[in-house]
């Protein structure tokens, strides 16, 4: 069973990042929202109604792995998938042992990340 129109946020400071994945996040029937940066996720309305968090790890300024200490702090658990473009293999395991429901390294399939943002909302 697919949960549908649970917000997705994704949080990442590429552009063509920004414009794709909501799109295709759509496609498989979820609410989507965008943001360039952790900072301008933070200030928005959607951290209260976000179901699952997709963060890039490397951005200018705070980075994801950054974000997520922050909402840890102010006691806001959402599922996050970490997205990558690095080639740095050791970063998953870490990621996951801090919380992280999924990592995926760019390029990944539609399929990986259905299944990662499924398990995400399954994991509330």
């Amino acid at each position: 069973m697919t949960v549908t129109r649970s917000l997705v946020s994704v949080v990442d400071d590429d552009e063509s990042v920004r414009e794709s994945l909501p799109d295709l996040l759509k496609e498989f029937g979820f609410a989507v929202r965008a943001f360039s940066s952790p900072e301008a996720f933070l200030a928005s309305d959607c951290i209260g109604q976000t179901k699952c968090l997709i963060l890039d790890i490397a951005m200018p300024g705070m980075s994801g792995p950054d974000l997520q200490r922050e909402l840890k702090l102010s006691g806001k658990e959402i599922p996050i998938i970490f997205i990558t473009a690095s080639t740095d293999r050791t970063v998953r395991p870490r990621l996951l042992e801090q919380g992280a429901v999924a990592c995926l390294f760019k390029p990944f399939s539609d399929t990986a990340l259905l299944e990662a943002v499924n398990s995400a909302l399954h994991s509330n």
